[in-house]
């Protein structure tokens, strides 16, 4: 591409997921990138998915139906695909975009396992594309508005102590098998690949991307062919911080993160998907407890830290800005190693956290 005039980006999209959706904006608020093809194993579905999104946010060319995923993947006018099929179907489909040629943003979890994770890592090393996988969070200008916060050395001092938790309480038809995230085949990792991991991730990065020297974790709930459907995980780092998280589909939603240390505490209540508005925001709070005779008070002293962002379906949402810094990277003819080495890290955290958890829950290493 030309510095000065840069081309956009041209995205193929295999599936015609409901989240897609939200990115068929994201691409079209990004400024840099362009839908030319959606693929379906059925030209028509993919056709009534790119209509319906036409009515309400359009792009002037609208982008072409095409059946089957390899179709669209030999097209020369796509230059990078975004990946919403099934974990249990994926890596096929990333192995072969990257032989392509074709640039990759893959939903997570990427892989059911951190070898499959690997060969896909590996595939788009080789053919020198970019991979990245959809935690839109990592892109919000929230995440360097935490970090120097955490880093102050004041507001919270020594980090001790990270717990998290997503959750959603799942209707029963979703729980009796109407949803693909309780299907074994597809969605193998249940509550621990859709929303456990991002609450690895987030610890991850709270870590600075320490791996965990040991992890422990306990299915609570699963279906009966073994899908987790709720579960918990302790993490202990080698520096000192512990971590805990909690994933559930039987739990009403919570979106919660918080972070201990040794002056302070930090609050975040909508770290994956933000509460609708035009202001991102967390909390840190610096209680103090006085005492004078018969008299004892707990003070709260809170301090609301705030960042002028939407929450969604905007040019500056943290889902726009996954798209435009993608397409940047794509478009710069280097790809940055840092996305693909963390996917990496966060499937390995899960699936230490699986076989502990298979396992009785005894301490395991990742990696």
């Amino acid at each position: 591409m030309n510095d000065s005039h840069p081309s956009p980006v041209r995205w193929g999209i295999l599936g015609a997921a409901t989240i897609a959706r939200k990115n068929w904006l994201a691409i079209l608020n990004s400024g840099n990138g362009i839908i030319r093809a959606v693929a379906s194993r059925d030209a028509t579905r993919a056709q009534r998915w790119i209509d319906e999104n036409q009515v309400q946010h359009p792009f002037s060319e609208a982008p072409e139906a095409v059946a089957g995923y390899e179709s669209l993947l030999a097209r020369e006018d796509i230059d990078a695909v975004y990946i919403p099929l099934p974990t249990g179907v994926r890596k096929p489909w990333v192995i072969a975009a990257a032989k392509a040629g074709k640039h990759v943003l893959c939903e997570k979890p990427c892989g059911a396992t951190g070898a499959d994770v690997e060969e896909m890592v590996a595939a788009c090393r080789d053919a020198g594309v970019q991979f990245m996988d959809g935690v839109m969070f990592m892109h919000s200008d929230r995440l360097p508005a935490l970090r120097r916060v955490l880093d102050d050395g004041e507001s919270i001092g020594t980090l001790r102590r990270i717990a998290s938790q997503f959750s959603f309480l799942a209707p029963e038809d979703f729980l009796a098998g109407g949803n693909i995230r309780v299907n074994s085949d597809l969605e193998p990792l249940g509550s621990l690949g859709d929303l456990g991991w991002y609450t690895i991730r987030f610890t991850q990065w709270a870590m600075n991307w320490e791996m965990p020297k040991a992890v422990s974790g306990r299915i609570i709930n699963q279906t009966e062919t073994g899908v987790p459907i709720e579960f918990s995980a302790e993490l202990i780092y080698e520096s000192g911080p512990t971590a805990s998280f909690y994933c559930s589909f039987l739990t009403e939603h919570q979106q919660w993160a918080h972070l201990s240390g040794t002056k302070g505490n930090l609050d975040l209540r909508d770290f994956v998907l933000p509460y609708y508005g035009n202001e991102l925001e967390f909390t840190v709070a610096n209680a103090h407890f006085e005492t004078d005779l018969c008299e004892f008070r707990m003070e709260r002293h809170d301090t609301r830290h705030a960042v002028s962002e939407y929450a969604n379906s905007h040019a500056n949402a943290q889902e726009t800005k996954l798209f435009r810094t993608f397409a940047e990277l794509a478009g710069s003819g280097q790809p940055d190693d840092h996305w693909p080495r963390i996917t990496l890290q966060t499937q390995q955290v899960l699936d230490a956290c699986l076989a502990s958890a298979r396992d009785g829950g005894v301490e395991t290493s990742p990696g």
